[in-house]
């Protein structure tokens, strides 16, 4: 797995322990979580379990959420990236596309410019022949930017209690 990749404002890398107070600050803020189960964390240990998780995931998958730092002032504003994902919407196994940005980064084409970076990722580096995402059916900003990168829909489904929607791209060079 490579340890960073850069775009023209950001720095993406690995989660890193020491990211757990921006992590908190994300993920404690209920409108981060609208679309996300609605559950925002209480405590910063909630969040440092979730770093060492995904940090596990680096090691047993070879890919997992990193951490999207703005390069101008080398601030956290939050994570983007692809995880290997088991059991949702009838998928056994697939590679999801996910990003969450700390609200004040939101609407800035964050989003967008690190889902595309780690499309090429997934596409050129790993190889993969397809990379699915899923969103809150009522996620507007969500939806725009998959649809923006050539994400198509392909269904609505229940997860959770909750109305998702799925869309899957396919390699281009494949």
């Amino acid at each position: 797995m490579s340890k960073y990749i850069e775009t023209k404002r950001l720095l993406l890398r690995e989660l890193y322990p020491s990211d757990d107070e921006k992590m908190f600050e994300l993920d404690s803020n209920p409108e981060v979580h609208r679309y996300v189960g609605k559950e925002p964390v209480e405590e910063i240990e909630q969040v440092r379990s979730v770093i060492a998780n995904i940090r596990q995931q680096y090691l047993d998958n070879g890919i997992g959420r990193w951490a999207v730092i703005l390069k101008e002032t080398n601030q956290f504003i939050g994570w983007a990236g692809l995880k290997l994902e088991k059991n949702v919407n009838g998928h056994e196994q697939f590679y999801d596309l996910g990003y969450r940005f700390i609200q004040e980064h939101w609407g800035k084409g964050y989003a967008t410019e690190a889902a595309k970076a780690f499309l090429d990722y997934g596409f050129n580096r790993l190889h993969l022949e397809t990379i699915n995402a899923w969103a809150d059916s009522e996620n507007k900003g969500s939806r725009n930017v998959l649809e923006k990168l050539g994400f198509t829909y392909v269904n609505t489904f229940q997860h959770d209690g909750e109305e998702e929607v799925w869309y899957e791209i396919k390699n281009p060079n494949k």
